[in-house]
């Protein structure tokens, strides 16, 4: 069925309004049907007494002898009051009457039978219709009743709380729709933006994909798309590391060509250049089956171990650089944090961070980490020139080198980052990087437990 999703917004708001308006509607109609009912014959007999009495007897037409009847009248313990109008409707035996007789009176003109009807307090039956002298009389009958009613006639008497209570009512079965509706999107929606922070491996749920409308297509559609931009990545980063593998097999060929030739005694100012040329380039390889291995996450396995334990000597190496270089590194970990996590990887992302810090800090830089609500936060901070606020956001990309106050007089080829950035996305992390005041460098790190 086409449209499947347009189809389940017009029935469901249709359903919820008819419901309403059919619940409102209906009230009324059941009052009536339960409140109306055709004459008891006990009552009928009683007002065809009466009627015959009076017709035997006129003169008690201009007497007191209705009113005299309520006094000594019973039907079953309970008062009985009558009622004698004549053809023009007019109540000829008492001026008090009350507004629930005067209603019934209505009521039985248009039903043209003799009719009963139970008010609140009060049941109105008749009229009894006779002739006397030439002229038609009608004789209607009240009794004290309280009659039971079913529970729902309480909303017609209080019509402004069954207004609120229908509005309640459509807001709830509106509710439920949209929930029916949202809940599949929010998902959709969760798993959209995991996507685009990184995370290839998420999927939308199977309860959204199995749905049967546009939005399950959707899902499957988004499911699918995912499963391709992973496999084209992951293809892509192999490709990297297969090429950089293979490029070491000529290069290390070269170097060995350069070793004979310095043995032969053929060293050169052009062999020396050759030799530094070849050593940067087995760095750079290094460098890319690096970040290949961190994007891809292989020959390692996650283990749950102390934060301060898997540094240890990440953390001694760069006490040691920071002495040497005569700044100092104030090293703040607590001892309980615990997570399951990538040592390697993690290991050589605090690393490269640390070795930046030391690199451009002027005398002070400060490493500190914490656990609370679930993540732990680790913080690198330095008190170098900074970095240029438009450049921040792409330090972490490969091959980026910030022509800022952090030149590139110290080399490299902008993959340090890049693999930091990889490692704490293959944690389900994430990494920002913001300037401190009055200057320096702060790196923020935020890891799952």
């Amino acid at each position: 069925m086409p449209n499947r999703l347009f189809i389940k917004l017009l029935l469901g708001f249709w359903i919820c309004s008819s419901l309403i308006i059919a619940l409102v509607g209906l009230l009324p109609l059941l009052q009536q049907n339960h409140d109306r009912a055709p004459i008891p014959p006990h009552l009928q007999k009683v007002l065809a007494s009466i009627a015959q009495r009076i017709q035997d007897n006129p003169e008690l037409v201009t007497s007191d002898f209705l009113r005299r009847w309520e006094r000594r009248g019973d039907m079953e313990g309970k008062p009985l009051r009558l009622y004698l109008a004549n053809s023009q409707g007019q109540v000829i035996n008492t001026n008090r009457v009350s507004r629930g007789v005067r209603s019934f009176m209505l009521m039985a003109d248009e039903e043209k039978q003799p009719i009963s009807h139970q008010f609140k307090d009060e049941l109105v039956f008749g009229p009894h219709q006779f002739t006397l002298q030439g002229e038609t009389y009608y004789l209607y009958g009240r009794l004290p009743d309280i009659h039971p009613r079913p529970w729902f006639f309480f909303f017609i008497e209080n019509k402004l709380l069954t207004l609120s209570l229908a509005i309640v009512l459509s807001g709830l079965l509106c509710a439920i729709l949209a929930w029916h509706l949202g809940k599949p999107l929010n998902s959709l929606k969760k798993s959209a933006d995991a996507l685009a922070e990184g995370d290839l491996s998420n999927r939308v749920d199977k309860a959204t994909t199995q749905r049967n409308d546009e939005i399950g297509q959707l899902a499957t559609a988004f499911n699918s798309m995912a499963d391709s931009i992973e496999a084209m990545v992951k293809n892509q980063q192999r490709l990297m590391g297969d090429i950089s593998h293979e490029l070491r097999t000529p290069l290390t060929r070269l170097q060995l060509s350069l070793a004979l030739a310095r043995k032969k005694g053929q060293q050169t100012t052009e062999t020396d250049r050759i030799a530094y040329e070849a050593e940067q380039l087995e760095k750079l390889i290094a460098e890319l089956l690096e970040l290949s291995r961190v994007k891809l996450s292989t020959n390692e396995t996650k283990v749950c171990l102390g934060l301060a334990e898997s540094l240890s000597q990440v953390l001694d190496d760069a006490e040691f650089e920071a002495d040497q270089q005569g700044k100092k590194i104030t090293i703040d970990i607590d001892e309980a944090i615990e997570l399951s996590h990538y040592p390697k990887s993690l290991s050589r992302a605090i690393e490269n961070l640390l070795r930046n810090a030391i690199r451009y800090a002027q005398s002070d830089i400060h490493l500190r980490a914490s656990q609370a609500n679930g993540q732990v936060q680790i913080t690198i901070k330095d008190d170098g020139p900074g970095i240029d606020p438009a450049e921040l956001e792409a330090i972490f990309k490969p091959f980026y080198r910030p022509d800022s106050a952090r030149q590139r007089e110290s080399g490299g080829w902008g993959l340090g980052l890049a693999i930091t950035e990889a490692a704490i996305s293959a944690h389900k992390g994430k990494i920002r990087a913001e300037n401190r005041q009055p200057h320096g460098l702060e790196v923020n790190i935020s890891l799952p437990t």
